[in-house]
């Protein structure tokens, strides 16, 4: 089975993340390493990454990061064009020097330029980015959308087609949201739904990309395009999708990390992977 984990806080400090995993019994995790609503982050010193890669190794879990939501590779604003791709660089940086699995993006949005222009933008600004040595050997992982909007990679094509003009391709993930994908069409609540789902994936990207997936039921209805992610068996995908995925073998040693609603008793992760885990007895 994959890593049940979930996005937790890093209040405090980066490496606070892992007593708040270890609170949750999570076996992989998802943080931010800036705030995700600001372009620019408190500096990264060389004690904070230390503390960090010490914590990381007492515990030994597998984290990824995610990108800041202001980045938008496939914005025709030149100002928002040159503030996403420097903001990438900083977080792909951090990624690198803090040895996390890999840096989760949402592509962007072409905002009425055209799927094919926003496509060749994101793929040229990725190259830009990822050519800089800070970087190192971080890895990027694209996330696919719900569609809303003006957003790319509700498609998997649309995430091959940026893949297959990527120079840097060795370094290309894909991180799989589970709301998004059925957002976007793809009827993963059902059995034969979840196997074409999963077929699509291969024939466009490949399974071998695969390497986190976000697991959150969904507030909206099946092609609805819209992001609202729900409680694990409160929203409109159903536990049947959940129950199936944990004990996928494609799945198996892969970060499955929740993004769900936290409450306000701020234990919505807590319910939802103890019900997860109530699936597997």
């Amino acid at each position: 089975m994959g890593l049940l984990g979930a996005h937790v806080s890093t209040a405090g400090g980066l490496h606070k993340a892992f007593e708040r995993g270890a609170a949750l019994g999570c076996q992989s995790m998802q943080i931010f390493v800036k705030s995700p609503n600001q372009w620019r982050g408190k500096v990264l010193t060389e004690p904070d990454v230390a503390q960090f890669k010490e914590s990381h190794a007492a515990n030994g879990e597998p984290v990824v990061a995610h990108a800041a939501y202001l980045i938008n590779l496939a914005s025709p604003k030149a100002q928002i064009h040159a503030a996403s791709k420097a903001g990438l660089l900083d977080e792909l940086t951090r990624v690198h020097r803090l040895g996390l699995g890999g840096l989760v993006l949402h592509p962007g949005g072409h905002l009425g330029e055209g799927v094919e222009v926003g496509i060749e933008q994101i793929a040229r600004s990725l190259d830009e980015v990822m050519a800089s040595p800070e970087t190192g050997d971080a890895r990027l992982l694209l996330e696919n959308t719900a569609g809303q909007g003006t957003s790319i990679g509700a498609r998997f094509e649309e995430l091959a087609a940026i893949i297959e003009l990527v120079d840097a391709k060795d370094r290309i993930g894909v991180c799989l949201d589970s709301c998004h994908a059925f957002s976007a069409g793809y009827a993963l609540n059902t059995q034969d739904g979840y196997e074409a789902m999963f077929a699509s994936f291969d024939e466009s990207i490949g399974l071998e990309r695969l390497e986190a997936v976000h697991i959150n039921d969904s507030k909206h209805p099946l092609g609805s395009r819209k992001d609202r992610h729900a409680n694990i068996g409160e929203g409109l995908i159903g536990e049947e999708f959940f129950a199936r995925l944990l004990v996928d073998e494609k799945l198996t040693n892969l970060p499955l990390v929740l993004e769900t609603p936290l409450g306000d008793d701020d234990l919505g992760h807590e319910r939802d992977l103890d019900r997860l885990r109530s699936l597997l007895a």
